[in-house]
């Protein structure tokens, strides 16, 4: 099918043909007294329905990563959904995990994230646009602890909370640069204490990534109460136990906490629950819809955010030891445009044009930009699972340029399958799906990069070296003030998640392939105790996106006479 033919996105999901989804439920031994129905095709999965299938066997579990992305993504929601599509057809039952899109990209540059082609969740309209609520109830519960705070300011501070040292800002799941830094307070002296502060993007928030991490609603509870907001003025930490906010919190997470049911085009299960944010948090959807799905066939597919030095290393490091669930084979994604962008040759700019010449056949170029493949392969391996190689297709490759990237693979000793699952569904995943169900055949060896009990400097050395190649560690001093407060404080026995660019392997963006010998800056370090994790800033790292100069809301409105949705990407 030609590209000027080819139909958008929304098109496809709008003439696609939904079964309900308690059928859907049935086909995946859900009872249907399990679900919470949203309408015909969505609903909530409750607690009752972990416990009917917790006698059933455990599925295996596949993760679905990267190599370092172009600014575009190189499609791992596409690839997991045509993976899942892929196993189903030739005999596995599957279930997909994936994350939430979060409404600012949805309306900004990036567009949806519901897959692509005839690999998609459905309904796409609802599942880019609010879902059931649940990012609304993290900015809830997010902002009334916020509102807390300066109330708590306001009546007389009793817990001496140094308004210049508290970390806990408001969200807003709305691209705004325009809130990154304000100031609140002021007015009357009725108005609040004045004080800076800003906003952060919803996927960005505590909340967000205590939702992912949790296991139960009264987890949940107990990880709101260990939020910590700021500290006193002699620099011990306050939390949200200590302002009586966290029961709160969790009463407005009741529902959130539930992960929500919907489908592929060709009716595979997926598990949709929470969006933290990629770039400073997890990048992982929940282990709640983990757990639920690893009981409910023969496969749980799940995707991990940006590249596998980002979101699979924190799937593994941090996800895995919450879950106590071990994946049994990782999927690579990689595509002839972000090889040939690692070469160094090219430059992608989200918003305008592939350059012509990066689209010009050139094997060669996608070796030279191969060594960042081969690095991501052993990023894999460093955790003892198998790599498979999942070459995902455009219509301006060259089939030698998919014969570089499998000899590459080869070379290193990894399966290897191109995917055509955009034009094809499930049928042009099925020899990925093959692969992918052999190599999670083989015994696993899966192993974490390092014991929690290193130091929290030993932590990010490893990482540096072992993920990203890099030769040292350079330590600002607020972060060398940091780690030693947090380590004062008991923090230090906690997961690393670094937060750096997801643009190349290292901490500059500008560095592509697989660069070694930097020094990686931490100019900060950050603690999100209720989530369970340290996370150092590599780098300046925003998180309030803004919007570009056409952003993606310009197309989006509602058809007039059947009040339907146009315009989503």
């Amino acid at each position: 099918m030609s590209t000027t033919t080819f139909p958008s996105d929304l098109e496809i999901a709008r003439a696609a043909q939904l079964r309900p989804i308690p059928e859907i439920a049935a086909g995946a031994g859900l009872p249907e007294e399990g679900l919470e129905p949203y309408g015909r095709y969505l609903a909530k999965v409750t607690p009752e329905a972990r416990g009917v299938l917790a006698g059933r066997p455990q599925a295996r579990y596949v993760v679905v990563t990267a190599v370092t992305p172009t600014p575009l993504g190189e499609g791992k929601t596409t690839t997991a959904v045509g993976l899942a599509q892929g196993l189903s057809r030739i005999g596995h039952a599957t279930t997909l995990a994936l994350r939430q899109p979060s409404l600012g990209p949805t309306f900004g540059i990036k567009g949806g994230a519901a897959g692509g082609g005839y690999s998609q969740v459905v309904p796409m309209d609802s599942f880019n646009l609010h879902l059931t609520g649940d990012f609304h109830a993290v900015t809830s519960a997010h902002n009334m602890l916020a509102a807390m705070i300066d109330n708590h300011l306001h009546h007389g501070n009793e817990l001496g909370l140094d308004p210049r040292a508290i970390t806990w800002r408001r969200v807003i799941d709305v691209n705004d640069r325009a809130l990154r830094n304000i100031v609140i307070g002021l007015g009357a002296r009725a108005d609040g204490v004045t004080r800076q502060t800003g906003f952060d993007i919803t996927a960005a928030s505590e909340v967000m990534v205590i939702l992912a991490l949790t296991t139960s609603l009264q987890d949940m509870r107990e990880r709101m109460g260990r939020i910590v907001v700021g500290y006193t003025y002699e620099g011990e930490p306050v939390t949200a136990e200590q302002l009586k906010a966290a029961g709160a919190m969790t009463a407005l997470m009741r529902d959130a906490v539930k992960p929500n049911l919907l489908q592929t085009l060709e009716h595979t299960p997926v598990l949709v629950h929470a969006g933290p944010f990629g770039n400073i948090a997890t990048g992982n959807s929940s282990v709640v819809a983990d757990q639920v799905g690893i009981r409910m066939g023969d496969f749980l597919v799940t995707e991990a955010g940006f590249g596998a030095d980002m979101g699979a290393e924190r799937f593994f490091n941090v996800k895995c030891r919450v879950s106590g669930l071990v994946p049994d084979a990782a999927v690579l994604v990689a595509t002839v445009r972000s090889l040939k962008a690692h070469s160094g040759r090219h430059t992608i700019r989200p918003g305008k044009a592939l350059p012509p010449e990066l689209l010009a056949e050139n094997p060669d170029e996608v070796l030279v930009g191969g060594a960042n493949l081969r690095k991501q392969i052993e990023n894999v391996r460093a955790f003892g699972v198998s790599p498979v190689v999942a070459i995902n297709a455009f219509p301006t490759d060259h089939p030698s340029e998919h014969d570089a990237i499998r000899s590459i693979a080869q070379e290193a000793g990894a399966r290897s399958a191109v995917g055509t699952y955009v034009v094809n569904g499930g049928a042009g995943a099925e020899e990925l799906a093959a692969m992918v169900a052999e190599a999670a055949q083989e015994t696993s060896e899966f192993r974490f990069l390092y014991p929690l009990e290193m130091s929290i400097k030993e932590k990010i050395e490893t990482i540096v070296r072992e993920m990203y190649g890099g030769s040292g560690v350079q330590y600002s001093f607020e972060a060398e003030q940091k780690i030693a407060l947090y380590t004062r404080c008991g923090f230090d026995k906690l997961p690393i998640c670094m937060a750096k660019t997801h643009l190349s392997l290292s901490h500059d963006p500008d560095l592509k392939g697989a660069p070694t010998g930097f020094i990686v800056p931490i100019r900060d370090v950050r603690a999100s105790v209720g989530a369970g994790f340290l996370y150092p800033l590599l780098g300046t790292m925003s998180t309030m996106p803004g919007l570009p100069t056409r952003p993606a809301y310009y197309e989006i409105d509602i058809d007039p006479q059947t009040g339907d949705v146009i315009g989503l990407s």
